[in-house]
């Protein structure tokens, strides 16, 4: 009795099967890459660099304003509504002010609320339904003369209080 082993067919061999799957798992890899990139697609932060610079002056002098009058809020939510508390030397409490929330990463969440005075230097304004996570949070009077902001943690279960910028401000004309 003669009796040869037949080698197996290379397709039912181990090596050939595992050596196909190192570059077959690089191009689902990659083909995965480019869907994350082309459903998350990030825009540019700036369009010009140079502009913003110049604009940061004017923001400053938004901080300094808040900072010499002393301004602070207290943001709570209660049932439903943002109540605000705004603090200060203010000559007269404003009808409106503009409330911007920010999400740290996904700038299509972003909102911007407008506040009414509830008189006594209160100011309510619906909440809006927000991802739970980290904000930030800028306030404003309607005419952008002063600025006070802050991080708010959502679900705001307790109060937060905004203020001016806690960096002590560099004197004007500098």
């Amino acid at each position: 009795m003669n009796t040869t082993l037949q080698p197996k067919p290379w397709y039912r061999e181990f090596w050939p099967w595992f050596l196909m799957s190192l570059p077959a798992t690089a191009v689902v890899a990659g083909i995965t890459t480019v869907v994350i990139a082309v459903q998350s697609a990030d825009g540019m932060v700036v369009g010009d660099y140079y502009k913003a610079g110049l604009a940061i002056n004017q923001t400053l002098a938004r901080d300094n304003v808040a900072y010499a009058m002393a301004l602070s809020a207290t943001v709570r939510n209660e049932d439903g509504t943002l109540r605000l508390a705004l603090g200060g030397r203010l000559p007269a409490y404003p009808e409106q002010l503009s409330l911007s929330l920010a999400h740290p990463t996904r700038s299509g969440m972003d909102q911007a609320l407008t506040l009414h005075h509830a008189g006594d230097g209160l100011y309510r304004v619906a909440m809006p339904s927000l991802p739970a996570g980290k904000w930030h949070a800028e306030l404003a009077d309607a005419a952008s003369t002063w600025r006070v902001s802050g991080i708010l943690h959502l679900p705001l279960t307790q109060p937060v209080t905004l203020s001016a910028s806690t960096v002590r401000p560099l004197p004007q004309g500098d």
